[in-house]
């Protein structure tokens, strides 16, 4: 980037609607988990599973073009007020549009009083999310060592469990 040239954040896309999965859509969220180049990606057939099993605590952004963006997620079955987010993908073209934040807005909206995800101490871009959801919601975001990277085959991070709640309105 030249001296004086300023990177401009993506504009909010409008354009954009979030909804529940539909079974069609697993190959997209595949697609776009593995094209992140930064989750853990499951097997083709999981994401349609998930689609289908989980699709009234998963939600999908599409755009004109198809599917753009995913959070997949489960009520706890110890906890069904609280929703696990299992993973959150925006396409390369609408990352820093706020896609991510409507599609957990979405979500928050389901009736969970809380939210859980695990995340690495290497992944800024998910500390930052879930920082900004709690604060947008008025909610407590408590960070609790989780799962040791020795769990894990190969080199893995530790998990850190963030759980945020109880969930206040959107400020």
């Amino acid at each position: 980037m030249s001296a004086g040239h300023v990177r401009r954040r993506p504009e909010p896309t409008t354009d954009v609607g979030v909804g529940p999965p539909r079974l069609e859509d697993g190959r997209e969220l595949w697609r776009i988990a593995h094209d992140s180049k930064i989750l853990d990606v499951n097997s083709p057939y999981s994401y349609v599973l998930w689609c289908r099993d989980f699709a009234a605590t998963s939600v999908v952004a599409r755009s004109k073009d198809g599917v753009c963006g995913f959070v997949t997620g489960f009520a706890r079955p110890e906890d069904p007020g609280t929703l696990f987010v299992w993973q959150v993908a925006v396409d390369a073209a609408q990352r820093g549009t706020g896609l991510a934040h409507r599609m957990l807005d979405y979500l928050a909206g389901t009736g969970c009083r809380f939210v859980e995800a695990t995340v690495t101490p290497g992944n800024i871009a998910s500390d930052r999310l879930f920082q900004s959801f709690a604060r947008n919601r008025g909610a407590a975001l408590e960070r609790t060592p989780f799962l040791g990277g020795e769990l894990f085959p190969g080199k893995h991070e530790p998990e850190v469990l963030y759980r945020i709640g109880p969930l206040g309105r959107r400020s």
